[in-house]
């Protein structure tokens, strides 16, 4: 996703987020699934913030108050001290600082350098000098990614840093972008995102997602304030509405088809759309599987492929779709159709690649090379996109 700001004649940007406030928040994944995943709303008011399907909405978060108290707590600090800033005109105190300014995660190799600087104690030195120490350059990558400041600030408790030389080590808190889950024909006031909490275990610690936690358990419905901001993106439907459309989003890729969909009915384009959708398991986490039922119905979907991973002894992806479909997805890219995927971009989105190439090589008889060349024309019309992350 990009991080360019959206063009229109609208004050808020970046820089100068529109204060908001959420109106709906849902659990789309059901009980018994490993993941939780949310569907949320956000009035746009009359801020005049307009979108397109494809854009991303910028969220500024605020970290856990658990997680702020805990390194007040490790240097000693009441939270009302002063600090200044870069960037910041004015000194702040230092727990506003740490709950919506300032990141909390990615420990550096000077944080480290502070610390074996600054303990007191023999052995915490020691600790800190051997990690630091040239032919443990790896280890200490590792190290300090299995780390947030936290973890150091308890481990040397006796390098304690004052208020301005932790924030001084600490990044900036950056905005999370989400892929928007509506369209603005349908939804002119607000936007709505399909966000999946993320929660991970690292140096034996229970971790969220600073953002994602956020936007699922610290706000308020109808009360709390979130920054926000839209984000264009090059991600956008054929401008001929006659044209067909092949979406490939698994999980929350599933996303900025939503709102394609929503914007194909509401127009009523006579293109064929032809979705793709995985997940773990059906019976926990088939997303918005109404409305991809109502629209089979109504005719606005052609067809909706799935591929739940989980529910079967061989696991099975999107991608094994495309290639068990080989024949039928080879005919709609040969007469024009646009090809979108969303997600994953490690390992889904290089999938999804490989399985077009094998598609274009069995059915259309292309050499690999040619295969490769005719996917880079399509990417020239932008007929292949891809918003991966």
């Amino acid at each position: 996703m990009s991080l360019t700001e959206n063009t229109a004649s609208c004050p808020y940007d970046k820089n100068n987020p529109y204060v908001a406030r959420m109106t709906e928040r849902m659990r789309l994944s059901k009980p018994g699934g490993q993941k939780e995943t949310f569907h949320f709303a956000i009035d746009l008011g009359d801020s005049g913030i307009t979108y397109e399907s494809g854009d991303s909405l910028g969220v500024y978060p605020r970290n856990a108050p658990q997680d702020v108290a805990d390194i007040l707590r490790a240097i000693g600090a009441a939270g009302d001290e002063f600090v200044r800033l870069p960037k910041v005109e004015d000194d702040v105190y230092l727990v506003d600082a740490l709950a919506t300014q300032l990141s909390l995660a990615g420990p550096t190799r000077k944080f480290l350098e502070f610390i074996a600087e600054r303990a007191t104690n023999p052995v915490e030195k020691d600790k800190a000098a051997a990690l630091l120490a040239p032919e443990q350059t790896e280890a200490c990558s590792d190290f300090l990614f299995q780390r947030e400041y936290i973890d150091l600030l308890q481990e040397f408790p006796s390098a304690k840093p004052t208020p301005q030389e932790l924030v001084g080590f600490l990044r900036k808190l950056m905005p999370r972008l989400y892929s928007i889950a509506s369209s603005p024909v349908k939804y002119p006031k607000e936007v709505q995102l399909c966000v999946a909490v993320v929660r991970y275990e690292t140096n034996g610690r229970k971790r969220n997602g600073v953002c994602s936690s956020f936007l699922a358990e610290r706000v308020e419905v109808g009360h709390s304030e979130i920054p926000i901001f839209v984000t264009s993106s090059h991600f956008k439907l054929p401008a001929d509405p006659k044209s067909d459309v092949i979406m490939v989003g698994p999980g929350t890729g599933i996303a900025p088809f939503r709102a394609f969909l929503q914007e194909r009915a509401m127009t009523k384009a006579p293109g064929r759309n032809w979705v793709f959708f995985g997940d773990q398991r059906r019976s926990c986490d088939f997303l918005y599987c109404d409305e991809w039922e109502h629209y089979l119905h109504d005719g606005t979907l052609t067809r909706l492929d799935l591929a739940f991973s989980r529910d079967q002894e061989f696991k099975i992806y999107v991608q094994d779709r495309l290639r068990e479909n080989a024949a039928e997805l080879w005919s709609w890219l040969k007469s024009g159709a646009y090809f979108y995927v969303c997600g994953d971009a490690k390992r889904m989105a290089k999938d999804v690649d490989a399985a077009l190439q094998h598609i274009a090589v069995e059915q259309g008889g292309l050499t690999p090379e040619a295969a490769v060349e005719f996917f880079k024309d399509m990417k020239k019309q932008k007929r292949y996109q891809r918003d991966v992350y």
